[in-house]
C-alpha cells in the first residue's frame, strides 16, 4: 500500500462519516486506476484485502449513449503500465444474428433463443403455464411431421377453460393459419359449441398432434409418442372440467381403445384424471349429416355436466 493510501485510510478513521465515505470512495478509485493499467500508481506488493468487485469500482461518468469502449483507459496511458500487468486481449464479440434467425439447438430440441420467440399474446398461450409448454415445444423437430408443416398448431382458446375439445391433427387450412378447427369442420364445431351454450372464446381447442400429417393421413405411433406429452401438459395447465374427444382417431388414441367410435361415443370415460366424452368428428358429420343427432345426444350429456338445459332445437 502506498503512503498516500495509508494517509487516506488513517484520516477516514478520525473524521466524520461523510469524510470517511469520501475517503473510501477515493481509495476505491485508486484501486480502479491501478487495475486499469495506469502506470503512475504502482501495484502493491501484497494487498491486505481483496479489491472490491469490478462492478462496484467507480469510474468516469458515462455520457448518455457513449459506447462502453470510451470508459477504458486510453492506449497511451495503458502503455506506460508495466508489460507484465497488461491483461490478455479479449476475444472479439460474435456478430449479431440476422433478424428472425434462431440459434441452433440439439436434435428435436428448441434453440437457445426459441423461448424468447413466444409470448402470452400467441395463440393458445394465454397463461404462464401454457406459455411454458409452448416454449418447451419450441421449433419442434421431434418427429418427421415437422418436415411438411407450414405452421405448428399449438391450440387456441381460454387458458382457464372448463371445456376442452381435442381433435386429431391440423388440416390444410389449420396448417396455413396456425389455429385448430378453422376450415369447414371448424365452422360446424363453432355451431356445436354455440348450441351447447358456450362461445368459442370460452373453450379451449387442441389436437393430438400439432403438425399436419401428409394427405391428412392418421398420425403414426412415433408421431403420437412425440406430441402427446405436450397435450397432457396443456391439460395440466388448463385444468378443464370436461374433455370432448372428436372423432375416431382422437378417441381411440386418448383412451388406448380400438373399439369403433360408434360404440365408444356417448359414454363417459376419463383421460388424465378428467372426464371425457367421445363423439363424432365435425368432418365426419359433414359427410354423414344423419349422424348429427347422435352427436347432439353426446353433447347434451356434456351440457348437463355444466348444469345447462339442452334446447329442443338441438345441434347444427
Amino acid at each position: 500500500m502506498s503512503k498516500g493510501e495509508e494517509k487516506v485510510r488513517g484520516r477516514s478513521q478520525e473524521t466524520t462519516p461523510e469524510v470517511r465515505a469520501l475517503a473510501a470512495e477515493a481509495l476505491r478509485h485508486l484501486w480502479w486506476l491501478r487495475e486499469s493499467g495506469v502506470g503512475e500508481v504502482p501495484p502493491p506488493a501484497a494487498p491486505t484485502r481483496s479489491p472490491p468487485p469490478q462492478a462496484a469500482r467507480p469510474g468516469p461518468a458515462r455520457p448518455s449513449g457513449a459506447p462502453a469502449e470510451q470508459l477504458l483507459p486510453s492506449r497511451s496511458v495503458a502503455a506506460r503500465a508495466p508489460s507484465a500487468a497488461a491483461p490478455p486481449p479479449q476475444a472479439p464479440a460474435a456478430a449479431p444474428a440476422p433478424e428472425g434467425a434462431r440459434p441452433p439447438g440439439g436434435p428435436g430440441r428448441p434453440g437457445a433463443g426459441a423461448a424468447a420467440a413466444h409470448t402470452l399474446a400467441d395463440k393458445g398461450c394465454g397463461s404462464e403455464a401454457l406459455l411454458a409448454v409452448r416454449r418447451e415445444i419450441g421449433p419442434c423437430t421431434r418427429c418427421k411431421l415437422h418436415g411438411g408443416r407450414t405452421t405448428l398448431v399449438f391450440g387456441v382458446g381460454n387458458p382457464a377453460a372448463e371445456l376442452l375439445f381435442v381433435g386429431e391433427g391440423p388440416g390444410a387450412e389449420e396448417d396455413r393459419r396456425g389455429e385448430p378447427f378453422v376450415g369447414r369442420a371448424g365452422e360446424l364445431l363453432d355451431k356445436m359449441i354455440e348450441a351447447m351454450g358456450f362461445r368459442r372464446e370460452e373453450v379451449y381447442i387442441a389436437n393430438v398432434v400439432k403438425c399436419r400429417p401428409p394427405d391428412n393421413r392418421d398420425p403414426e405411433p412415433d408421431e403420437i409418442d412425440a406430441c402427446e406429452p405436450f397435450l397432457k401438459a396443456q391439460i395440466a395447465a388448463i385444468r378443464p372440467r370436461v374433455i370432448v374427444a372428436l372423432g375416431r382417431f382422437a378417441v381411440q388414441t386418448l383412451l388406448r381403445d380400438t373399439t369403433p367410435i360408434s360404440r365408444l361415443r356417448g359414454a363417459w370415460r376419463a383421460y388424465e384424471g378428467v372426464r371425457l366424452m367421445p363423439t363424432f368428428h365435425p368432418a365426419y358429420l359433414l359427410r354423414n349429416p344423419a349422424e348429427k343427432r347422435k352427436a347432439w345426444e353426446d353433447l347434451q350429456l356434456v351440457m348437463r355436466e355444466f348444469g345447462k338445459v339442452p334446447s329442443r332445437k338441438g345441434g347444427a
